[in-house]
């Protein structure tokens, strides 16, 4: 196998190359294996965003140069979201907001819910694709199986069984914690022909894998779709909601204030519509823009080199975990079949907590991870195979706010710059945690769990001094 591989596309991105400093003075090139939760900017945004703010201005209804420049650009950005996910002009619309979550949440409250009507997702969501709606309907959960794959059949029996009562059937493309991906396309099916709507939380799918939402004629087709821009190599502060115009037409906007109107009078409004209806206030133009410029870069690589570039590095991974016993994967341990999953690898290291295990990958390796249960509590306390009346003392132990003995795992989770050769470092230095050879002494904080090292903090103000630009060193580290 090439060490080296992935390095051209390493080179299309900013920050592959800094260093950091480690708990024993040294210094090494940081390692993210945090992509899951955020990524890097491309340069390619990076250095469009730069060039685009010399000529950003107002957009809508402004009559100079840049505010009309802004314009085209903000409104192009939303034509080139809609193509990235196969949407269609005639029948979709694209709602720029911050985020994913936030697109879940407004589409749960713009949906016209009925009392009695059930929302119906699954075991396996992140937070924001099972809590929004519970502020709406009742919401009922699919199960997973142990492995924490979809129990289709038990899908299958709930949808059955709640015909004619569920309205949206929500379900994420790709999980977060174990990157199994989802049939999206033939539960949205079973969900149009139970009735229901059918929305993808592709968050983590739409990064990894080309995405169709299809035409609504088509039995398979995604009626609304969620994602994230700082996924997506744009981290810069917006997200997009792609779903069925019809809807969108109709209804009052979750927000109001400017911009989502086309009258008012002192005793009535008539909206805008879509997709200004739903976009109360001055929008994240700059982040569309990055949004947009990070999309094309992605069509220029092709999303098939994205996937087989990620299965490389997920079955390498997989097979090195694997040589140390005291490492166990959760999931889909097999690196055959890497290439039918995204590479975000959950693992526990026996003996010690996850919490630890992550800060000694930071404080003396700089690789960056996530630990915990990802915002997936249910889902990652079903992996571990928690009682409910483990679960309850769980829960009552973080009631009191003592995480110490959160149960939780340790996420390593690939990106398109990543490589071989950081995976094996990253291996070897599991190794080490596994047999004991760490150097810090750490103590783990009560109320977060986190374990930090005895007498070492580094000087974060050195890396970003606010009020002293002319001494700004990111630009040369």
């Amino acid at each position: 196998m090439d060490a080296n591989h992935g390095e051209s596309l390493r080179d299309l991105f900013a920050g592959t190359e800094i260093e950091v400093p480690l708990l024993d003075g040294r210094r090494a090139r940081y390692i993210n294996f945090d992509n899951a939760a955020s990524t890097p900017p491309l340069r390619a945004v990076r250095d469009g965003v730069s060039a685009f703010l010399d000529h950003y201005a107002s957009v809508h209804r402004g009559t100079g140069f840049k505010s009309q420049l802004s314009t085209w650009a903000y409104e192009e950005a939303r034509s080139r979201v809609m193509r990235f996910v196969g949407a269609r002009p005639d029948e979709h619309v694209c709602i720029f907001g911050k985020n994913t979550t936030e697109a879940l949440n407004k589409l749960a409250r713009r949906l016209p819910l009925q009392p009695g009507e059930i929302v119906l997702t699954t075991e396996m969501e992140h937070h924001s694709d099972d809590l929004p709606y519970r502020a709406v309907a009742e919401v009922v959960h699919a199960a997973v199986r142990p492995d924490g794959r979809l129990d289709e059949d038990d899908f299958d029996r709930k949808l059955t069984a709640l015909r004619g009562r569920v309205r949206l059937v929500a379900v994420t493309g790709a999980s977060n914690v174990t990157g199994y991906l989802n049939p999206i396309h033939r539960l949205a099916a079973k969900a149009h022909a139970a009735g229901a709507w059918f929305v993808a939380d592709a968050a983590q799918l739409a990064p990894h894998r080309a995405i169709d939402m299809r035409p609504l004629d088509d039995p398979e087709h995604i009626d609304f779709l969620a994602l994230s821009a700082h996924k997506l190599y744009a981290p810069y502060g917006t997200g997009a909601l792609v779903g069925r115009r019809d809807v969108f037409e109709r209804g009052d906007p979750d927000a109001r204030g400017g911009g989502t109107v086309e009258i008012v009078t002192v005793d009535d409004v008539i909206w805008a519509e879509p997709p200004d209806r739903d976009e109360a206030g001055s929008p994240n133009v700059v982040g569309a823009v990055a949004l947009a410029l990070a999309l094309a870069q992605l069509e220029e690589i092709g999303m098939g080199r994205v996937a087989a570039h990620e299965a490389e590095l997920t079955a390498h991974a997989l097979r090195r975990l694997a040589e140390t016993d005291r490492v166990r994967v959760f999931g889909d341990p097999r690196p055959e079949s890497a290439a039918e999953r995204l590479g975000a690898i959950p693992f526990q290291v026996e003996g010690v907590s996850h919490f630890l295990v992550a800060a000694i990958l930071g404080y003396e390796h700089g690789i960056g991870v996530r630990s915990g249960c990802f915002c997936a509590h249910p889902y990652v306390l079903r992996l571990l195979g928690l009682t409910p009346d483990e679960a309850r003392a769980v829960r009552d132990r973080m009631l009191a706010h003592d995480k110490r003995e959160m149960p939780g795992l340790v996420r390593m989770s690939f990106g398109l710059y990543n490589t071989i050769d950081e995976v094996d470092r990253f291996a070897e230095a599991l190794r080490r945690i596994a047999d004991g050879e760490y150097h810090g002494r750490y103590t783990q904080d009560t109320a977060t769990g986190e374990f930090v090292p005895d007498g070492w903090e580094p000087d974060f103000s050195a890396y970003l001094p606010f009020g002293e630009a002319a001494a700004y060193p990111l630009a040369t580290l």
